[in-house]
């Protein structure tokens, strides 16, 4: 797989701006640090003569409903390192790249046990922080053909959407692409969700330090001295075996609270811990993103365009983790965590930020016993058709050492989750009967 080659590069304008200001909350700001988000869309079919063009004019068109996405990040610095941040819809544009991998296959995606490295190269602008939105587009699309078909790479900046925000772009996108009208069947709300009396924009301490690396393929041991080269695996989950396994885990506390999810997600901690064989009095970390939209009262619109998340996790000693039960018992502490995060608690935690802000940053998440799981198969990955057909496959560009991406499986309620390891706990993983019973 080689002779990768970039056709056009052209920047894309919504076709109708206002240039308003949009103020930023906490769950938007807490990503000022971490890099850009990637996800792409996998097609087996070919380019048609005209699509370019097509999608070209419906992304400025769909543009005109998600202005923020056209437009750019803007610090403004006050007194004494304090900063305060906005979206201006200036459009300025987003970057669409036309690109050709003649030499790939779609099958050269699907089939390998590994996913292979090429497909890096399918995502426009890797190694871009959310802060540098300031200069660098807010969204990037690279559309690459190839030779049976066509891989659709997005990079979105996480400041301006979280999963739902930017499956709803794509959705939205493919929906006016398909249809050659002018409309959306679900227009997006913009405005950004502030509780009563507080002051905006909200103003917080910035200090942008040069960060350790952690470019994509490479991450570091404990002890930083040993490089350990990370792979990406797909476990593929079909609806029987994760009911089995929600069954089963249920059963195991007598209990029917736990989640199809939160069984299987705690099934694949469990495996990656055991394929680790660390000691049994060390702390292992899950971590993984809430959806708060539904939480708050009254509820935020499921079209709320930004970010409405939040990150939460929790530890448990790796013998009690892996002993008889220890299954159950890991589900059930998730499941509780899940359920503490009521409106008052989100509220508390919203003004808790004002006070002390903090940041997701990549080197918070290189410790060895570090599991964080993001994306959601809630999201409809398979519905975005541009013209020519569903897609074949999901994948993230996002290659950090634990991060665990859940997806829709291509099969109705059937789930993907794409794994970032070292290719030594991938490989065991692949080796665990106890997991792999449950894979398909």
């Amino acid at each position: 797989m080689g002779a990768f080659q970039v056709l056009s590069t052209n920047t894309i304008k919504a076709l109708k701006s206002s240039n308003h200001k949009i103020d930023l909350t906490p769950w938007d700001l807490q990503f000022l640090l971490y890099p850009t988000n990637k996800k792409g869309l996998l097609y087996h079919h070919p380019l048609a003569s005209d699509q370019i063009q097509r999608l070209t004019h419906s992304l400025s068109s769909a543009l005109s409903f998600f202005q923020p996405l056209a437009g750019r990040l803007k610090i403004t610095e006050h007194e004494d390192s304090i900063v305060s941040c906005s979206v201006t819809c200036n459009n300025a544009g987003v970057n669409f790249i036309h690109a050709a991998a003649k030499d790939t296959c779609v099958a050269d995606i699907l089939k390998p046990t590994y996913v292979p490295s090429v497909v890096r190269s399918f995502f426009p602008f890797n190694d871009v922080r959310n802060y540098e939105g300031t200069s660098k587009p807010l969204l990037a699309v690279q559309v690459t053909e190839l030779v049976d078909g066509i891989f659709i790479g997005f990079n979105f900046n996480h400041v301006v959407a979280d999963g739902q925000s930017t499956w709803h772009f794509i959705n939205s996108w493919a929906e006016m692409s398909r249809g050659c009208h002018h409309q959306i069947s679900n227009s997006p709300t913009l405005e950004r969700w502030f509780p009563n009396g507080i002051q905006r924009p909200i103003r917080f301490p910035l200090t942008i330090e040069p960060q350790k690396n952690h470019s994509d393929g490479l991450s570091f041991s404990s002890s930083d001295d040993e490089k350990l080269f990370l792979s990406e695996r797909i476990f593929h989950f079909t609806k029987k075996k994760i009911m089995q396994l929600k069954s089963k885990v249920n059963a195991e506390i007598d209990t029917k609270k736990i989640s199809s999810l939160q069984a299987l997600l705690t099934h694949l901690w469990c495996s990656v811990i055991r394929s680790k064989h660390l000691d049994p009095q060390e702390d292992a970390l899950n971590t993984f993103i809430i959806g708060v939209r539904p939480r708050l009262v009254p509820p935020l619109p499921e079209d709320y365009f930004g970010n409405a998340i939040i990150g939460c996790g929790f530890k448990m000693k790796v013998g009690e983790l892996l002993e008889e039960g220890g299954i159950g018992k890991g589900a059930l502490l998730m499941n509780k965590l899940i359920a503490l995060h009521s409106n008052e608690k989100l509220k508390n935690d919203y003004e808790s930020w004002l006070r002390n802000p903090n940041f997701i940053r990549l080197d918070s998440l290189s410790t060895k016993n570090f599991l964080a799981i993001s994306s959601s198969p809630k999201f409809d990955v398979y519905g975005n058709d541009f013209g020519w057909g569903k897609p074949v496959a999901v994948r993230s560009g996002n290659k950090t050492n634990g991060m665990v991406c859940a997806f829709a499986g291509i099969e109705e309620a059937s789930i993907d989750l794409q794994v970032c390891l070292p290719y030594k706990i991938l490989e065991a993983m692949g080796n665990d009967p106890e997991f792999m019973d449950m894979v398909n």
